[in-house]
């Protein structure tokens, strides 16, 4: 564990790789782009914002990430009050073809085929599962493994598809959320048998975007510098296990290692009833 405690907390700083920015909309996509500054064969993940928030408010957690050596990229779609998750996912879909199937950067930068994840943050969570599951079969370009930050519902609803994928997942979720009518993170680990969950302690599920100056004033939860920290860290372990097969990670991979501020669930202990999250939602 001291081992790995030291690695978790190097990954909580910036890797060693410069990192630059690009438009997606060179691409036909708005959205934002963050590789390292060369490298071939890269690993890269395609990253979903959650509801009501842009994809520039997870700057420096994808930075974080081009910074450990993997291609970020996120699209900016689907972004007002009453989004599709269906629509959203195939966004993401159509971002992986564009990452895996042009050369970014100067020319000096390329995306492995088979080295591609896909991760989002609350309804962005969900759409990562759902594109996981449209990609499933057949497509050229199929995630590796999918990452689910706090994870909320959907429509189509995210655990019923998960149910038939094969690969890994890793689901994160925050103290006292699956008690609440918008996380699905308990029921979707429970349905996807290769799923992961973890609880980050002390962490906020709306606490990742960040500068959401105006979120309390429309009643959302603000930004979290411990939330984000947390997050980055997991989130990079985690992909630099599964999409590079590098053994100093595996750790966060591993469904039964215990890692640096996070908690395994139960596996006895049941998901939260419907009623019991109205009740917990009307508590003072």
């Amino acid at each position: 564990m001291a081992s790995t405690r030291k690695i978790f907390s190097a990954l909580t700083r910036r890797g060693p790789h410069r990192v630059l920015r690009g438009d997606l909309a060179f691409a036909g996509l708005p959205g934002v782009v963050y590789t390292p500054e060369e490298g071939f064969n890269l690993p890269a993940v395609v990253f979903g914002h959650d509801w009501l928030t842009s994809a520039d408010r997870y700057h420096k957690t994808l930075e974080h990430l081009s910074s450990w050596g993997i291609v970020a990229v996120a699209p900016d779609t689907e972004r007002g009050l009453a989004p599709s998750a269906a629509n959203f996912a195939y966004d993401l879909g159509t971002t992986l073809d564009i990452v895996a199937g042009v050369r970014l950067g100067p020319g000096q930068i390329s995306v492995h085929p088979s080295k591609l994840a896909v991760a989002g943050h609350g309804f962005g969570a969900s759409a990562a599962v759902l594109t996981a599951a449209a990609r499933a079969s057949g497509s050229k370009f199929a995630p590796k493994a999918v990452a689910a930050v706090f994870p909320t519902v959907s429509s189509p609803a995210a655990e019923q598809v998960a149910a038939a994928l094969k690969i890994p997942g890793l689901v994160l979720t925050a103290p006292g959320d699956p008690q609440t009518l918008r996380s699905n993170a308990v029921e979707l680990s429970r349905a996807w048998d290769g799923a992961v969950l973890r609880t980050v302690s002390k962490a906020k599920a709306g606490g990742l975007p960040e500068g959401r100056r105006m979120a309390r004033v429309a009643g959302l939860p603000g930004a979290d510098s411990s939330t984000q920290k947390l997050v980055r860290a997991l989130l990079t372990g985690y992909l630099l296990s599964v999409l590079s097969g590098d053994k100093t990670y595996r750790d966060f991979a591993d469904p039964e290692a215990e890692l640096p501020k996070t908690e395994l669930p139960d596996p006895d202990e049941d998901p939260a009833a419907i009623e019991d999250k109205v009740v917990a939602l009307l508590k003072p």
